[in-house]
C-alpha cells in the first residue's frame, strides 16, 4: 500500500513539473484526504497556488504544512512571500523569526525582517 501512496505522490509531482497545474490541483485535491497529514504534499499543493499566483489558496497548505513540519525552512519562506503578497505584513515577520530560530545565520530572512519592521 506504501507504494501506491509513493506513486500517487511522484504523479503529482510529474503534473507539476510538465507544468500541467490545473491537473495537479484537480488530482491534488482527490488525494488531500490521504495525505491530509503529509508536510510534503502540503507543500506540493501551495507550490502549484503560488506558481498560478494564487496566495489566498496558497495559504492554507502552508499553514497545515509548517503545523505539521515547522522546522522545515523552505516552506517558511514560501508561508513568508504568501503572507506579503496577502500584505499580511506581522505574519510574515513571525515567519521570518521562525526561519532565523532555525537557521540564525540565514541573511535572506534577517534582511527582510529589517526591512518589514522597519516600514
Amino acid at each position: 500500500m506504501v507504494s501506491i501512496f509513493r506513486f500517487q505522490k511522484r504523479r503529482l509531482k510529474k503534473l507539476i513539473s510538465e507544468g500541467e497545474y490545473v491537473e495537479a490541483i484537480e488530482f491534488g485535491n482527490s488525494l488531500e484526504s490521504r495525505f491530509s497529514d503529509d508536510p510534503d504534499y502540503m507543500f506540493m499543493m501551495g507550490g502549484i497556488y503560488v506558481i498560478l499566483e494564487d496566495a489566498k489558496e496558497a495559504l492554507p497548505y502552508f499553514e497545515k504544512a509548517v503545523q505539521l513540519d515547522n522546522t522545515d525552512v523552505d516552506t517558511l519562506k514560501l508561508k513568508t512571500n504568501v503572507h506579503l503578497a496577502l500584505q499580511q505584513k506581522d505574519k510574515a515577520i513571525d515567519c521570518c523569526k521562525q526561519i532565523l530560530k532555525l537557521e540564525p545565520k540565514n541573511y535572506q530572512a534577517q534582511d527582510l525582517l529589517e526591512e518589514l519592521e522597519n516600514l
